[in-house]
């Protein structure tokens, strides 16, 4: 598993720690998820187009403030800034505070707005049927769980019925509780992760257990190697410490017996699970000590990310050529094949999708190491847009003459004060038809600003998306630390500069 939420096999973290389960027999090896933080890569959600307010009563003096920038307008004087787009890349010069253009001779001191507070707290995640919180992290049971579940049961209750035929149809019972106890240790390997993350600090959003076993979603990278080879192998440890527990339960029953035969096969899947995660490459847990060991040895944690992803596509080769090899050769032992019940075209069949998660894994291992490599380009001072200040009955042929001679590319709603109230929507700017816009006024294209619509302009990286992923809009308003408006940003330039630094080369 992996530190940084990212859906691994055998354990993962997003930094997903993800406990990778075994197969459906006597436990097979386990396999691995794709990487994925929080971890998944950062996006910044927008909500569908809302339906345009209701027109507020009109104010009694024109909102125009600010200051004068001296740099070029964003459009040429003469064309509408708002269809003629031109997306924000994140690698200009950050725009000057608001470009707004007063009545008057001399603009009016800049009013400030009540800016810069942080978001409410996002909505927590879901992943299925929520089955408590150990520490304060939700554990959800995803639907896919049960499908396995179901298949553990049938295959393992098959089984059983060679080692004791007595059972009859009460073996079905017996798999069933194999399986829940089974994903029940696959439960305690992803707590080991969780409580050290805890333990260091680092803030975990959910565990799931899943098809491909559980996943520790942790939300922020180690700050140390240490600590990032100290989270990656406790849940090895801890699957380790499960083994020998039902060891030590095995003796002390009776074998061939029904507990004998369980506390077995639970020994004997909790092993698995310990040596395929402690295998040496992304994204497993052995491929995050992997990652800590190149990250100590150099200092950078990039190059540990890049040795350790390419060590995990080549054990994916492996996997693919040589599990097939091992189980029909008879090489894993003269049982291997009747545990497991498995013909040549399964075993290719799992060794495919094993291999096919732990490429995949590598793969988005390296994309999320770029992700934070490059994360600290994006900053809402470059970002944003510069915007004009208009009371709420302004006509928008009006509002958008103003920004047209200020070179703006957005609007901000003001009250009678100066007071940033809302801001007119790009989307519902461009679905009027021009002839139109001198009787339409802009409150009614404007959604009214929340406290999760004002972000900080010193705002930049994982912080900045955090920000934004916490209240989904298409447009924020952002402003100083002192609380004056700087401008407004848009989701649409955010994903955009996000995409642009993604396609860099690290």
């Amino acid at each position: 598993m992996d530190e940084s939420g990212r859906p691994q096999p055998g354990s993962g973290t997003t930094d997903d720690h993800q406990a990778a389960r075994p197969g459906p027999t006597p436990p097979p090896p386990p396999s691995a998820n794709g990487e994925a933080r929080a971890n998944s890569v950062p996006h910044t959600p927008r909500d569908p187009e809302e339906p345009p307010h209701e027109k507020r009563p009109e104010d009694t003096t024109p909102a125009d403030q600010g200051d004068t920038s001296d740099t070029a307008p964003d459009t040429a004087p003469g064309s509408d800034p708002f269809t003629k787009h031109t997306p924000a890349d994140g690698d200009g010069t950050a725009p000057p505070a608001q470009d707004p253009v007063s009545q008057g001779d001399t603009p009016p001191p800049r009013t400030p707005a009540t800016g810069g507070r942080r978001p409410t707290k996002a909505p927590e995640p879901r992943g299925g049927l929520l089955m408590g919180r150990p520490f304060g992290v939700p554990v959800y049971v995803a639907p896919s769980w049960f499908l396995v579940a179901a298949l553990i049961t049938w295959v393992f209750g098959g089984q059983l019925d060679h080692v004791l035929p007595g059972l009859g149809a009460v073996r079905y019972l017996v798999s069933l509780f194999f399986a829940v106890a089974f994903y029940a240790s696959v439960l305690v390997h992803e707590l080991a992760h969780t409580v050290a993350a805890l333990r260091f600090k680092l803030p975990v959003r959910r565990i799931q257990l899943q098809f491909f076993g559980g996943v520790s979603e942790i939300e922020k990278e180690s700050e140390t190697p240490g600590r990032e080879f100290v989270l990656a192998f406790v849940g090895p440890l801890l699957s380790l410490v499960l083994a020998g527990v039902f060891y030590l339960g095995m003796l002390a029953v009776e074998p061939g017996t029904v507990p004998g035969v369980l506390l077995a096969g639970l020994m004997i899947s909790n092993l698995i699970v310990a040596a395929f995660n402690l295998l040496p490459g992304l994204p497993l847990d052995g491929g995050r000590m992997l990652r800590a060991i190149v990250w100590k040895i150099t200092g950078k944690p990039m190059s540990g990310t890049v040795a350790a992803a390419w060590v995990g596509r080549a054990l994916a080769i492996t996997v693919l050529i040589g599990l097939p090899l091992l189980t029909q050769s008879g090489a894993l032992g003269e049982g291997a094949a009747d545990v497991s019940g498995m013909d040549t075209v399964t075993d290719a069949l799992l060794a495919a999708i094993l291999a096919a998660i732990i490429w995949t894994g590598a793969g988005n291992s390296l994309r999320m190491a770029r992700l934070r490599e490059h994360l600290p380009e994006l900053r809402a001072r470059t970002l944003t847009r510069r915007a004009v200040p208009v009371e709420s009955a302004t006509p928008l042929s009006e509002a958008l003459r103003r920004a047209n001679e200020a070179g703006a590319r957005a609007l901000v709603v003001v009250d009678a004060d100066g007071e940033p109230r809302s801001l007119v929507r790009e989307a519902a700017i461009v679905g009027v038809p021009e002839h139109r816009r001198p009787w339409v006024a802009v409150s009614g294209l404007a959604q009214d600003l929340t406290d999760g619509m004002r972000v900080s302009a010193e705002l930049a990286g994982e912080e900045l998306l955090d920000t934004l992923r916490a209240t989904p809009a298409t447009e924020y308003l952002v402003v100083e630390e002192s609380g004056a408006i700087y401008g407004v940003l848009s989701a649409a330039d955010v994903e955009r500069a996000f995409v642009k630094a993604m396609a860099r080369p690290s």
